[in-house]
C-alpha cells in the first residue's frame, strides 16, 4: 500500500478553519500505520461529527465551535483519504470494511464513550456500523441524509452521481460541494474543500466512496450491514432523524429509520427546511442548536 499525505502547507489560512490538527495513528491492515485527523473544541462529553463523500471536517468548521460554546466537546474527524487524513494511493486499497476497521480504531485508541453521533452521507454509512459494534459506547444518535443500505438498489438521483464520479475525468470536489449546498459557496470555501488533494492520485478514497455503497446484493458489506441493522432494531437510545427537505439522493430514507429504530419512537424528528445535501454548508446554526437541545432533553 503506497501512502499519500498531504503537505501541511495545503491547509494553512483556510477560510473559516482555524483548528490545531490532532492525530491518531491506526493500522492500516499491511503492517503500516495510518495518521487519521481530526479537529475537537470544547469539554465535557463528546459530539462526534462524521463527514462524507466527498468533504471532510471543514463542513463541520462552523458547527464545532458552536458546540463547544454551548459546553459539549466537538469532535469532527478526516476519514481515511480525506481532509487531513492520509491518502492510500489505489482505490482498491479502499474497503467499506476496512473504513469500519480504520474508524472502529480510531475510536478506541481516543476512549471515547458516552457519545452523541451526529452522521451524515458516508458519515452515517460508516457512523452506524460504529454504532452497531459499540452500542455501549454510545448515548444518542442524530442521522441526516444517510443510510444503512442492504442491497435493495438505488435511486435515480443516486445511479446518475455513481455514472458522473467514476466516468469523470478530474473529480472536482470543491464544485460537487456546491451542486449539493443550497447556498452560494464563496470561491476560498470550494478552494478549501479541494485543498487535501494536490492532485488527481490524491482522490483515490474520494473516487471509490461511491462505488462501495452496497447498492445490490452481489456488493460487499451486505450481509454485514444487515447485522448491523439487527444490532440497530434493539436500539432503545434516543434516536433522531434530521434530513433536509431538498435533497434527491436521500429523500424519505428517514423513514426506515423511525420504523424500525426503538430509540427513534416518540422523538421530536425534525425536517432541515432550507437544507441541500451537504445541510452543514446550509443550516450549521440549526444543526448546533438542534444537537445541544437533543442532548439536554
Amino acid at each position: 500500500m503506497k501512502i499519500l499525505r498531504t503537505p501541511d502547507a495545503r491547509f494553512d489560512g483556510l477560510d473559516g478553519y482555524p483548528f490545531a490538527p490532532h492525530y491518531t495513528e491506526v493500522d492500516s491492515g499491511d503492517g503500516q500505520m495510518l495518521r487519521i485527523h481530526h479537529i475537537e473544541q470544547g469539554a465535557g462529553k463528546p459530539v462526534l461529527l462524521l463527514h462524507g463523500e466527498p468533504s471532510w471536517s471543514y463542513l463541520y468548521r462552523h458547527i464545532v465551535p458552536e458546540l463547544a460554546f454551548k459546553g459539549h466537546r466537538a469532535i469532527a474527524p478526516d476519514l481515511v483519504g480525506f481532509g487531513r487524513s492520509d491518502k492510500p494511493s489505489e482505490q482498491s486499497d479502499y474497503t467499506y470494511e476496512r473504513h469500519v476497521k480504520w474508524m472502529s480504531d480510531w475510536l478506541l485508541a481516543n476512549r471515547l464513550e458516552d457519545i452523541t453521533l451526529f452522521c451524515q452521507d458516508w458519515g452515517g454509512l460508516i457512523g452506524l456500523r460504529l454504532v452497531a459494534a459499540f452500542p455501549e459506547r454510545f448515548a444518542r444518535v442524530v442521522v441526516a441524509n444517510t443510510g444503512l443500505p442492504v442491497g435493495s438498489g438505488l435511486t435515480p438521483a443516486f445511479e446518475a452521481w455513481l455514472n458522473f464520479s467514476q466516468s469523470v475525468p478530474v473529480l472536482p470536489v470543491g464544485q460537487i460541494l456546491q451542486g449539493g449546498t443550497k447556498r452560494a459557496l464563496s470561491a476560498a470555501e470550494i478552494a478549501a474543500y479541494d485543498a487535501p488533494y494536490p492532485d488527481e492520485t490524491y482522490k483515490a478514497g474520494a473516487r471509490r466512496f461511491p462505488a462501495l455503497v452496497p447498492v445490490t446484493p452481489e456488493h460487499g458489506s451486505v450481509a454485514e450491514n444487515k447485522h448491523a441493522w439487527t444490532v440497530l432494531e434493539k436500539f432503545d437510545k434516543p434516536f433522531l432523524t434530521a434530513f433536509s427537505d431538498s435533497d434527491p439522493v436521500t429523500k424519505g430514507g428517514e423513514h426506515v429509520f423511525q420504523t424500525r429504530v426503538p430509540g427513534a419512537k416518540g422523538q421530536k424528528h425534525v425536517t432541515i427546511a432550507g437544507g441541500g445535501h451537504f445541510l452543514q454548508e446550509d443550516k450549521p446554526a440549526e444543526i448546533a442548536a438542534l444537537l445541544d437541545a437533543f442532548i439536554r432533553r
